[in-house]
């Protein structure tokens, strides 16, 4: 949020979150501030027709957030949100069409600092209208919480380098140990670091619940594959969960596991707001591993997780959860430290380590007999 914005608050007075409409087509820049504007927790601040334009807009309007399209002549978004981070640093989120390349430049506006992206809703978007406008006022109000630390720690994050061949992947049998991840709003670049921190010769399965919608964790999955030396893939149903491999939820499905580790996927009604929901992962893996499930839950809005992690507590697995210092949004991590699930409270770049250590210890005592 903004330092005007913050100090209102903190008077008690409550003002719309001011936006920014950045699209090179005016009538998209009327339809978007319509529908944004229907919201009274939304003002629009003022509009610009590209990247370059934006910068100068920011200069002299100082939005709280600002939308921008992907896809435009001139300064398109990825130049535009490389100058608006260099020069003038505010919370953007990014308009996307469903297309194979507007996945992947999303992808790449996420990792240059973009906090959030829509996907505009069309044909390949069967949310209906009314869904998809309460989807981009949350984005948008969500955004103009992310603080100017977290902002900075968005930009400031070195960037992981891609692997130059890929590493020996041995196929393995069945983990002894399940880890389950779940992340949403900053969770594409914070999952980027934590996959790319974790070793790919233990004993250990993943399953990873991105709040993301179809189209576009295809993408994420093959991103996150290039940086681990885990292999990491989008989830098929009747996939099997093995050693050294970590499975994608897809968006528009919940993950569960059934009996053999075989991964299920369905359509079910969104929980917490959201399909793929993490509750829904992480209860599923407690109930069929019991106490050889570990839950990490990484940066996000909302409070998916907290009872996917109340689930994994019962069955006696552990809970870590990312600290608020490394997170775009405290929110889900918050709700589950609050609930007083978490086992340990790790910055991003500590999460691996306290994984290892939990799976090494529950190692160490199934050697010792008291596994259960």
């Amino acid at each position: 949020m903004s330092a005007s914005a913050s100090a209102a608050a903190g008077h008690g007075t409550l003002r719309p979150v001011r936006v920014l409409i950045v699209d090179d087509s005016a009538f998209a820049r009327l339809v978007i501030a319509r529908k944004l504007a229907a919201d009274p927790e939304i003002e629009i601040a003022g509009y610009a027709a590209d990247g370059a334009e934006a910068v100068e807009q920011i200069a002299l309007l100082e939005p709280d957030v600002l939308t921008m399209d992907v896809e435009m002549p001139g300064t398109d978004g990825l130049t535009g949100l490389k100058r608006i981070m260099a020069e003038c640093p505010t919370p953007v989120v990014m308009l996307s069409s469903l297309t194979s390349e507007g996945a992947g430049v999303t992808l790449q506006a996420l990792d240059l600092g973009a906090v959030d992206f829509f996907m505009k809703p069309s044909a390949s978007n069967p949310a209906g209208m009314a869904q998809a406008v309460a989807e981009l006022q949350t984005k948008v109000k969500s955004a103009a919480h992310v603080s100017s630390d977290a902002l900075r720690r968005l930009l400031t994050t070195a960037r992981i380098k891609r692997r130059v061949t890929p590493p020996s992947r041995p196929k393995l049998g069945a983990p002894q140990s399940i880890v389950v991840i779940g992340a949403s709003t900053g969770g594409p670049k914070a999952l980027s670091a934590l996959m790319a921190d974790l070793p790919g010769d233990a004993s250990v399965g993943y399953l990873i619940v991105q709040h993301m919608p179809p189209g576009f964790t295809g993408s994420l999955a093959q991103r996150l594959d290039g940086l681990s030396a885990l292999s990491i893939r989008e989830a098929v149903a009747g996939d099997s969960i093995t050693q050294a491999t970590a499975f994608l939820a897809p968006g528009g499905h919940h993950l569960s596991v059934g009996a053999g580790g075989i991964i299920r996927l369905n359509q079910e009604p969104p929980v917490n707001g959201v399909r793929p929901s993490v509750d829904v992962t992480m209860a599923s893996a407690a109930r069929l591993y019991g106490s050889a499930v570990i839950g990490v839950v990484l940066t996000g809005m909302g409070s998916d997780g907290t009872e996917g992690a109340r689930a994994i507590k019962e069955q006696g697995g552990q809970v870590v959860v990312e600290h608020e210092s490394s997170c775009t949004v405290y929110g889900m991590p918050k709700s589950v430290a609050d609930a007083g699930y978490a086992d340990r409270v790790a910055v991003l770049p500590r999460i691996a380590g306290a994984i290892m250590e939990m799976v090494s210890a529950r190692a160490a005592v199934a050697t010792g007999g008291g596994g259960r």
